[in-house]
């Protein structure tokens, strides 16, 4: 059966070629055509290879057509005037070529001082505000990331924000601490210690978004100087005024003498040899706070001596034996001044 169709086969084939040769006597003018002729023709018609990527998608495409606006078309696509496409599209198509075509995309854009509505084939939100010229501050706010593809109809909103930092300082005044002198005049002070203000340093970050209100908070503190006490001496006349003493408000009570103890007197100041600054009771030395001999006077009695004022027996001492007292001062001057003498002193009690 094979064998008969392949005859038959020769057979049509041969009474083809037979027309062909009859055609050709009865009309000279028509050749065969030769096979080299043949295969140049249809390699005319072969087809391109195109590399195509389409907003954001890539795919291989084999056409005919001949110039990259060509190609579109066959694709169906139609080109806008803000549409973007590489290379252009009056370049010939060879094999292999890239072809690019982006769509172009309404996006609105707002700020708090306009709306505006671009149409723009840009490959990204970044890309879109280069061409736009919109610059973006350090610290400015955008609904989109920078790297987003364009969206048809997208609303972009950017946030102005600015952002600074201050340095502000603030006077710590300084605390004054009154105490009553015997020695001194009634009505009359002598500053003990001037002391000084202090000085508190601020830092301050403020922000203000789109022109609005300024919002601020500290973000760091630190006391640049420590404020240090005005202690002053207010005179209140001899022992003659001591019984008046509670008129002047000495911790608003009054007080009276519960005994009278004669004691040899010496000085001395925080800064001696051997000394710490702080007192068997906890105080820190200075003037007010004497040494004594707890047998003979309670620690913590307060008590009067006659040209140095109220004071707070608040330490001892190994030479402070028996009826001794050590006045403490708040410089070596004055205690020099004071020197060694005997002294009455009286042991003070609530009235």
């Amino acid at each position: 059966m094979i064998g008969r169709i392949a005859s038959k086969a020769s057979l049509l084939a041969a009474s083809v070629l037979t027309l062909l040769f009859v055609e050709c006597i009865s009309h000279p003018g028509v050749a065969l055509a030769h096979p080299a002729a043949t295969q140049v023709a249809v390699a005319s018609q072969a087809s391109t290879v195109v590399t195509f990527t389409s907003n954001g998608a890539t795919t291989e495409h084999a056409t005919t057509a001949k110039t990259v606006g060509d190609f579109l078309k066959e694709r169906g696509l139609t080109v806008g005037d803000a549409d973007f496409v590489s290379p252009a599209a009056g370049t010939p198509l060879s094999d292999k070529i890239a072809v690019t075509y982006r769509a172009a995309v309404a996006v609105t854009i707002e700020t708090s001082k306009k709306t505006r509505t671009i149409v723009s084939s840009a490959p990204d939100v970044g890309a879109l505000f280069e061409s736009q010229e919109i610059n973006l501050g350090k610290h400015d706010q955008v609904s989109a990331s920078l790297s987003d593809p364009l969206v048809a109809n997208e609303v972009i909103h950017i946030t102005r924000v600015m952002s600074w930092t201050k340095t502000t300082k603030l006077h710590m005044p300084q605390r004054v601490i009154t105490r009553e002198d015997f020695s001194l005049p009634a009505g009359t002070t002598r500053v003990i210690a001037p002391g000084r203000s202090g000085e508190k340093e601020f830092v301050v970050a403020f922000t203000r978004r789109d022109n609005g209100l300024t919002s601020h908070r500290i973000i760091a503190t630190r006391i640049v100087r420590k404020p240090s006490a005005r202690i002053v001496a207010r005179g209140i006349g001899d022992w003659a005024a001591f019984a008046q003493m509670a008129k002047y408000g000495l911790q608003r009570t009054s007080y009276v003498s519960a005994s009278a103890i004669s004691m040899v007197a010496t000085a001395y100041t925080a800064g001696c040899y051997g000394c710490t600054g702080i007192t068997a009771s906890g105080y820190r030395a200075g003037h007010g706070i004497v040494a004594v001999d707890p047998r003979v006077i309670p620690l913590g009695t307060r008590l009067y001596i006659p040209g140095y004022g109220v004071a707070i027996a608040g330490d001892t001492g190994g030479a402070i034996i028996g009826n001794r007292i050590d006045l403490g001062f708040n410089s070596l001057r004055d205690a020099f001044q004071f020197g060694r003498r005997t002294v009455t002193v009286y042991r003070l009690r609530k009235g």
